[in-house]
């Protein structure tokens, strides 16, 4: 079928807010290319919303998921376990920074990793306070969505949200808030909404995802880690899009010396295949009962046996090493538009998780969410999937595949960079 025909199918069987906006259809796909239903070629700089980090269909992973296809598809591991689970269980408590001896436990997405991580800090303290931070993303579940902390377009219909979850300013300096100003806000969160002894954890992604990869500083996780030391809270860092090589490291926490009580992953964990983790302090896992945890396909062997070919692959082909490569060359091309485009600020980057403002003028640093839209609208004319993220949705982020060709990632730049100059008409920056 092709686009068109698949469109009306669209239109009329699926709900308009399960739809994509996009008129594309995905064909097939390989590393950081894609091709739609009617042969058009685009280069993906979305990478499934950072699912992709070892690119579409990595060799090591599909050999991986169509070997086991070839023994067992499913037993629901309660029923029956399987090896998969417990060695991607074993590689992912010694790989994950969290205090003391670790245990993991598997499930399907994000939002899942993140409800589960909420019930095992209120079992380990019986306490029920959340507290989150402005701008972060931490699922789409009733649960998730009372933690995430942007109404549009996520949770605006859907409330009255669970109670007991508070929010605090995340710390953006270049919208006005510092460190400091965080600390404080969080602390007024303890006089004005919560006291400490009720909270049972503090969540934080050290680097926001759809909240704008803004990066919380190193001296900010330490003092929320002296924080949590202090009043018995536990620390959750949410490394669903920050995790797996996206940031240089396995984990962005390990850009620091801070360490979890408890940590939420997925998305590249597996790279295409569903599947999340919930990995923490032994005793604080070990605080929820037999059986208070899991679900009928948590930890599927097709997806946990992925999950293994990743971390693998991750760790042979040097990609650790190779998204910093990446990251660089970005920051390096964003840094020469930032000083040719008076409409490009605040560029920024940890690893290969990398982003820009678009902004009406660098004095007032006014957001310009509808050329940020304009600009993913028209690289996708172009040939070009891109995404924007942010409070204001006026950053554009990049999470292409780490194991883009050079060529391949050039031509996206180039793309970007044609479609900015059209879009403000100012004079392109220099291929670099």
């Amino acid at each position: 079928m092709n686009n068109a025909q698949l469109n009306e199918l669209k239109n009329r069987y699926v709900a308009s807010g399960a739809a994509s906006t996009s008129a594309h259809f995905a064909d097939h796909a390989d590393n950081a290319e894609l091709w739609d239903a009617d042969g058009n070629r685009f280069v993906d700089f979305a990478g499934g919303i950072g699912v992709l980090n070892l690119g579409h269909r990595h060799p090591k992973v599909v050999e991986a998921v169509k070997t086991q296809l070839d023994k067992v598809m499913h037993t629901c591991q309660t029923v029956m376990p399987y090896a998969s689970y417990v060695q991607l269980a074993e590689k992912l408590c010694h790989l994950a920074p969290v205090k003391h001896d670790a245990k993991a436990m598997l499930v399907n997405a994000g939002a899942e990793a993140l409800e589960n991580a909420v019930k095992i800090a209120r079992s380990a303290t019986g306490r029920s306070g959340v507290i989150c931070f402005d701008g972060g993303f931490h699922g789409r579940t009733i649960m998730t969505l009372s933690m995430t902390g942007k109404v549009l377009p996520y949770k605006n219909d859907f409330g009255p949200m669970p109670g007991d979850v508070f929010r605090a300013p995340f710390p953006n300096a270049y919208h006005g808030i510092s460190d400091e100003d965080a600390l404080n806000g969080l602390k007024k969160v303890f006089k004005t909404d919560i006291a400490p002894h009720r909270t049972a954890a503090i969540v934080i992604e050290p680097v926001q995802g759809e909240g704008g990869f803004y990066a919380a500083s190193p001296a900010f996780l330490q003092a929320l880690r002296d924080l949590c030391d202090e009043h018995g809270i536990m620390l959750i860092v949410d490394e669903v899009q920050s995790g797996f090589a996206r940031t240089g490291k396995f984990f962005a926490l390990e850009h620091t010396d801070v360490q979890a009580d408890i940590m939420t992953m997925a998305k590249s964990l597996a790279n295409g295949m569903p599947l999340s983790a919930v990995v923490g302090t032994a005793a604080v896992m070990d605080a929820a009962g037999p059986g208070s945890l899991g679900g009928t396909y948590s930890g599927n062997p097709l997806a946990c046996t992925a999950a293994l070919a990743v971390i693998e692959a991750i760790e042979e082909e040097n990609l650790l090493e190779q998204s910093a490569a990446l990251g660089d060359k970005l920051a390096k091309r964003f840094d020469a538009w930032q000083t040719d485009f008076e409409a490009v600020d605040n560029v920024r980057h940890l690893g290969s998780m990398a982003a820009f403002e678009l902004v009406t003028d660098k004095t007032s640093r006014t957001p310009d969410p509808q050329l940020a839209a304009a600009l993913c609208a028209k690289a996708r004319e172009k040939g070009l999937i891109l995404l924007s993220c942010g409070f204001w949705g006026n950053s554009i982020r990049i999470l292409v595949p780490i194991t883009v060709d050079d060529n391949v990632l050039e031509e996206g730049l180039t793309i970007m960079e044609s479609c900015l100059k059209e879009l403000t008409g100012e004079k392109a920056a220099a291929t670099v």
